[in-house]
C-alpha cells in the first residue's frame, strides 16, 4: 500500500469534488478543471497559494491542525473524512507505527477467494471475546481485523456469511471475498453498495496503519485482480464502519435485511465486534430459521442444507446442487415466512433428517 503523498493525492481528488457554487464563488469565465482552483481552496483557507500547492505536491510536511481543519471545511468533509485528513497528515509527524494484528504463532495464508486454511482463525482472538462470541449465539456475530479478516465468529455468522454445501473456513478476509469471489454478487443484493463501503472502510484504515504488511497485502491483491476494486480505490473515498442495514441473499432462508452495529475492541487495536440483529418480524423469523439449520449441522455436512416446515401433511424433498465455491441462488422456504418458528414447534423448520409434515432442501456437492 503505497504511503508516498497520500495526502497530496486525497486532496485534489477531494477539490476537484466541490463545486464554485457550493463554495460560495461567482463564476465569471470558463474553467478548465472540475471543482476548485488551488488558489481558491488557498484563499478560502486562509492559507498562501504556494503553501497549498506544496502540500498537494508532497513537499510541504507537518500541516498543523488549525491547517488542516480549515482545509476540511472548505473541501466540505465529513468528521469521518477529517479524521481521515489528519491521519494522513500526522504519519510522519509523530511516529506512530501501525501494528499487525496476527494470531500468535506466525500467519497462515489465503487463497484467491480471502479464504485461510483451518485453524488459522480464533488463535489471535482473546478467551473473553470467545465466550462473548458464544454468548451472542443467537444473533451472527464476529470479530473483524483492520484488513477486514474475519479472526473469529460464531455459527450462526459462519453460516450467513460462508458458502453453502461447505464447511466455512476457519478465517477469511471479507473484502476478498466481497470483489473476487463471483459467489458474493448473489450473497449482497446490493453488491455495489458493499463494495464501496469495503473500499472506504480499507483507506480509512490505511490512514491509521499506514504500516500495516497485512493491509498492504489485501490492498495489492485486490488492486492486481480487481479492475472495479482499483476503480473505485482511486476515488478517495473513506467509510467508517458504524451501524446501518445489509442485505444478504442466502439459499435456505433467501432474502434477508439485517441491521449491524461495530464496536471497537478496547486492548485489540484495529479490530472490531460485529453483530447482526433482526429489525424486523421478517427478519427475524429468518434468522431463527438459520439458528435451526445451524444446530441441525454446518453446510457440507451429509450433503443437508436444512429443512423447511411446509402446510401440508406431505414431506416434499428438493435436490439443489450447490458448486463448490458458489453460493446457489436461494431456496425460498415453503409456506409462510411467518410460520417458522423454533425447532420442534408447529409449522416450524425442523433440523435436517426429521421427519413428519415438514419438507426438506437436500444440497448435494457439484
Amino acid at each position: 500500500m503505497k504511503s508516498q503523498n497520500e495526502l497530496g493525492r486525497y486532496l485534489a481528488v477531494r477539490r476537484s469534488r466541490v463545486t464554485p457554487r457550493s463554495a460560495g464563488i461567482t463564476v465569471l469565465d470558463r474553467r478548465r478543471v472540475p471543482g476548485l482552483r488551488r488558489e481558491e481552496v488557498a484563499d478560502l483557507a486562509g492559507v498562501s497559494a504556494v503553501y497549498y500547492t506544496r502540500l498537494e505536491q508532497g513537499r510541504a510536511r507537518n500541516p498543523s491542525d488549525a491547517v488542516l481543519d480549515a482545509l476540511a471545511r472548505v473541501l466540505l468533509l465529513d468528521p469521518t473524512e477529517r479524521a481521515h485528513l489528519h491521519d494522513l497528515a500526522h504519519r510522519g509527524r509523530d511516529g506512530r507505527t501501525a501494528h499487525r494484528t496476527a494470531p500468535p504463532g506466525g500467519e497462515r495464508g489465503t487463497d484467491e477467494n480471502g479464504e485461510h486454511g483451518a485453524g488459522a482463525g480464533g488463535a489471535g482472538t482473546r478467551d473473553g471475546l470467545k465466550r462473548l462470541l458464544a454468548a451472542v449465539g443467537a444473533v451472527p456475530a464476529y470479530v473483524l481485523g483492520p484488513a477486514m479478516d474475519v479472526l473469529d465468529a460464531n455459527g450462526l455468522a459462519r453460516s450467513l456469511l460462508a458458502h453453502p454445501g461447505r464447511e466455512a473456513p476457519a478465517r477469511w478476509n471479507l473484502a476478498l471475498q466481497v470483489f473476487l469471489d463471483p459467489a458474493a454478487r448473489r450473497m449482497y443484493p446490493r453488491w455495489e453498495e458493499v463494495a464501496r463501503q469495503t473500499v472506504g472502510f480499507l483507506r480509512l484504515s490505511g490512514g491509521r496503519r499506514p504500516r500495516d504488511p497485512r493491509l498492504a497485502e489485501v490492498v495489492a491483491r485486490l488492486s492486481g485482480r480487481s479492475e472495479e476494486f482499483r476503480s473505485m480505490w482511486s476515488e478517495q473515498e473513506v467509510r467508517d464502519k458504524t451501524f446501518g442495514t445489509k442485505r444478504f441473499r442466502h439459499p435456505v432462508v433467501g432474502e434477508l435485511d439485517l441491521a449491524y452495529e461495530t464496536l471497537a475492541l478496547p486492548g485489540d487495536e484495529g479490530c472490531h465486534l460485529v453483530v447482526f440483529t433482526a429489525p424486523d418480524p421478517r427478519a427475524d423469523a429468518a434468522l431463527r430459521l438459520l439458528g435451526s439449520w445451524t444446530a441441525a449441522g454446518p453446510a457440507g455436512t451429509n450433503g443437508t442444507v436444512g429443512t423447511v416446515g411446509t402446510n401440508g401433511p406431505e414431506e416434499r424433498t428438493q435436490r439443489h446442487r450447490v458448486p463448490p465455491g458458489t453460493v446457489d441462488e436461494p431456496v425460498r422456504p415453503v409456506g409462510s415466512v411467518g410460520s417458522v418458528g423454533p425447532v420442534g414447534s408447529a409449522g416450524s423448520a425442523g433440523s435436517a433428517g426429521s421427519a413428519g409434515s415438514e419438507s426438506r432442501v437436500v444440497a448435494e456437492r457439484g
